[in-house]
């Protein structure tokens, strides 16, 4: 199963201008509750500093900081909506402390010799990676970020999960008392291997969810993105059927170390953001009943298009779990996973005993 969305490199910046895209992220009130949270939350950090905002859009997390104290924020937007986050920067009286530039971060330049305390970004797309902007935040870290300096957010966390996708699959069973089983067959064979954004509801996770990346944004390299690969079992939390993979992730924010780290989740237990989940549904001969600690082994691949690399090719395989390695110890229900967890709790009581 693929997912090979065209980007067209140049339209990638175009579309930005298109405001409909910043009302969708500007009335994201999870986004801007943390962003917000996380930066006037943290006005110590923010104190007399110098910030760069990479892809700073309508400039309002450049605003958020002048407001945290902020001595000097450079706001660098490529698309031509630059010119309208300085009248939002002006509409707030705060042009003597941010300075818009309209230009892409690679072409951007500080004073000589000058060099900013935090970067703050928006660059999340989605399952994280599909707009690719992480790339031009790490360029300006390695440019400009001072070697103490902080990132906003500084980590990165990918999750899969197998789901169940009612939407795609059980609603049509009977629609207003008519089966339109062949409709939703025709439906799902249409957009057949591509992902789908989708509000998954937590109680169709069969699994709290699997990590399959993590990034510390301070240390990790844009060659590191270039393909993410994991290859696990899962052991099935709650029954249900087995229709797809549900992919999110959150990113967790600097603070003073004084409270429990804020984060920006776009898990399906938390609020709905724009970001919602990005479904991977499974073909109609793959989906199965699952019962609560059946496995379910899989391999996902997010390998970045050599054409395009704003765009992810994802790879969703189905295993065997009987021929696959499985955590120890493992609370599958298979024999030999049974057996093995009972020989090392019986080793541990033999540990303890002497």
């Amino acid at each position: 199963m693929e997912f090979t969305d065209q980007i067209d490199p140049a339209s990638y910046f175009d579309s930005y201008e298109d405001l409909k895209v910043h009302e969708l992220m500007l009335t994201d009130q999870p986004r801007q509750e943390a962003y917000q949270k996380a930066i006037l939350g943290n006005r110590a950090l923010f104190e007399g500093k110098t910030v760069l905002d990479v892809g700073a859009g309508t400039g309002i997390l450049s605003i958020f900081c002048a407001q945290a104290g902020a001595s000097k924020v450079y706001a660098v937007e490529a698309s031509n909506l630059a010119r309208l986050a300085r009248a939002v920067v002006e509409e707030n009286q705060l042009q003597a402390v941010i300075e818009v530039s309209e230009c892409k971060v690679e072409d951007f330049q500080l004073p000589e010799g000058e060099r900013v305390d935090i970067i703050v970004s928006e660059w999340m797309g989605f399952f994280l990676l599909h707009e690719g902007m992480l790339d031009s935040v790490l360029y300006a870290r390695d440019k400009f970020l001072k070697p103490n300096g902080l990132m906003f957010p500084d980590t990165a966390t990918l999750y899969v999960a197998p789901c169940s996708v009612p939407s795609r699959f059980d609603r049509w069973e009977s629609l207003s008392g008519v089966s339109m089983r062949c409709f939703g067959r025709a439906l799902r064979e249409q957009n057949s291997g591509n992902p789908e954004v989708l509000t998954v509801a937590p109680e169709h996770l069969l699994y709290d969810g699997h990590i399959i990346a993590w990034f510390d944004l301070m240390e990790v390299t844009t060659e590191e993105l270039n393909s993410i690969e994991v290859k696990d079992v899962i052991v099935a939390s709650r029954s249900g059927k087995l229709q797809g993979f549900c992919i999110w992730f959150e990113c967790t924010f600097p603070g003073d170390g004084a409270e429990e780290q804020l984060q920006l989740s776009t898990s399906p237990s938390a609020s709905e953001t724009h970001w919602k989940q990005t479904v991977i549904p499974l073909p109609e001969d793959a989906c199965e009943e699952l019962e609560e600690r059946d496995p379910v082994a899989f391999s996902l691949t997010m390998t970045r298009n050599k054409e395009t690399n704003r765009r992810y090719d994802l790879q969703l395989t189905l295993l065997d779990a009987e021929k696959e390695e499985h955590h120890l110890p493992c609370e599958c229900h298979m024999t030999k996973c049974i057996l093995m967890k009972t020989h090392l709790e019986k080793m541990q009581v033999e540990e303890e005993q002497h």
